[in-house]
């Protein structure tokens, strides 16, 4: 009986962490090539969790720090606005894209090359670190095909 419970423990132990990584799927993961390292970048990806949970934090060896950005409009003119975290909502699919919410890759270590990838590990109060490749596309790229969910 003990070699049982000793068994499902261990499974269920080597489970879970791949649980939490599948109630949260972020794909489309993105970036604009740069043209000087000195200037901010900025990463696009979009998120769809599974059940109500929270980005509260993203990395990469490419810069110094990963900021969470929205637009903020007042009239005719929009602002770029940090915010802590990120909300998500069981369900529901949100896109970081131009114009739009983003990633601000501050104090970038070199200039991004179209055609390179680079990791980027986003944090989850629920569903902990998922590290993703983001594939950098040109200087002027409006973002890659959509990825079927």
């Amino acid at each position: 009986m003990k070699i049982l419970i000793a068994t499902l423990v261990a499974v269920w132990a080597i489970a879970s962490p791949a649980q939490a990584e599948e109630s949260v799927r972020v794909f489309n993961a993105w970036a604009r090539a740069s043209v000087l390292a000195s200037r901010p970048g900025a990463a696009y990806l979009t998120i769809k969790s599974a059940s109500d949970d929270t980005l509260i934090g993203a990395s990469t060896p490419v810069a110094e720090r990963v900021m969470i950005h929205a637009i903020e409009k007042d009239g005719d003119v929009s602002r770029m606005k940090h915010i802590e975290t990120l909300e998500l909502l069981a369900g529901e699919r949100i896109t970081l894209a131009p114009g739009g919410m983003h990633l601000m890759l501050m104090a970038l270590q070199d200039k991004l090359r179209e055609g390179t990838t680079f990791p980027m590990t986003l944090s989850f109060e629920a569903a902990g670190e998922i590290t993703v490749e983001v594939s950098v596309l040109g200087i002027a790229a409006e973002g890659p095909r959509e990825t079927a969910e």
